[in-house]
C-alpha cells in the first residue's frame, strides 16, 4: 500500500525530469520507499529522494563499466544512465527511517519512453512499467522486497504515467523473473 501524497510528489518530480531530458541526457528520478511490513503486506509511508551517484562514486563507476555495460549495453556507458543510490543518502535514509521505526522496503524509479525519444541507438528495448534485465539484475542484487517502476509515455501531447510493483527474482532461480506484486493506494 501506498499514500497518494507520496505518489503525487514522485510523479511530479518525474515529470520535471522527462520534460527537461534529452537524447543526450535521460532522465534520472529515483526514491527509496520507507514503511512497514505487517501481515505480509507492505506499507509504505514515505518516499525520500536520494543524489543519483552513478558518475561520482567510484564503485559505481567500476560496476557499471564492467559488469552492467558488458551485460545490459553500451547504452549504460552514459553516465546519466542507470541509477546508483549515494551511500551518503541510503544512510541517512536508514537513520532517518529508524527515528520512525520505518524499515527501507524498496525503491520507486521511472521508466521514460526511451524506446520513442532516445537516441536511435538505444531505441531497440522497449521500455515500460515491467523491469528491464537491468532492473531484475539491480532488484536482484538490492533484495529489497518492493520495487516500483513508474513509466511516463507522451502520447499525442498528453503525459500518462502507469505504475506496477515488483519483487526480487527469487534465490534459488537464476533466470526467474521479477514477481509482479499487487499495487494498492491509500487515500490517507
Amino acid at each position: 500500500m501506498i499514500g497518494f501524497d507520496s505518489l503525487k510528489s514522485f510523479t511530479g518530480a518525474a515529470r520535471a525530469e522527462y520534460e527537461d531530458c534529452t537524447p543526450e541526457e535521460p532522465p534520472s528520478c529515483f526514491a527509496v520507499l520507507l514503511g512497514t511490513v505487517e501481515d505480509g503486506v507492505a506499507h509504505v509511508v514515505e518516499i525520500e529522494y536520494a543524489t543519483n551517484a552513478r558518475a561520482s562514486d567510484p564503485i559505481a563507476t567500476e560496476e557499471f563499466a564492467g559488469t552492467i555495460a558488458s551485460c545490459f549495453g553500451a547504452a549504460y556507458r552514459n553516465p546519466r544512465r542507470g541509477f546508483w543510490c549515494s551511500s551518503k543518502d541510503l544512510l541517512r535514509i536508514q537513520r532517518q527511517g529508524e527515528r520512525r521505526r520505518l524499515d527501507i522496503l524498496g525503491s520507486i524509479h521511472m521508466h521514460p519512453d526511451w524506446h520513442r525519444m532516445g537516441p536511435p541507438a538505444e531505441r531497440g528495448l522497449r521500455i515500460s512499467e515491467h523491469p528491464t534485465p537491468m532492473d531484475r539484475y539491480m532488484f536482484d542484487n538490492s533484495r529489497y522486497p518492493v520495487n516500483v517502476i513508474c513509466y511516463l509515455e507522451s502520447t499525442g501531447g498528453k503525459l500518462s504515467a502507469a505504475l506496477a510493483a515488483w519483487g526480487p527474482p527469487p534465490e534459488e532461480s537464476a533466470d526467474a523473473p521479477c514477481p509482479r506484486l499487487t499495487l494498492r493506494f491509500t487515500a490517507d
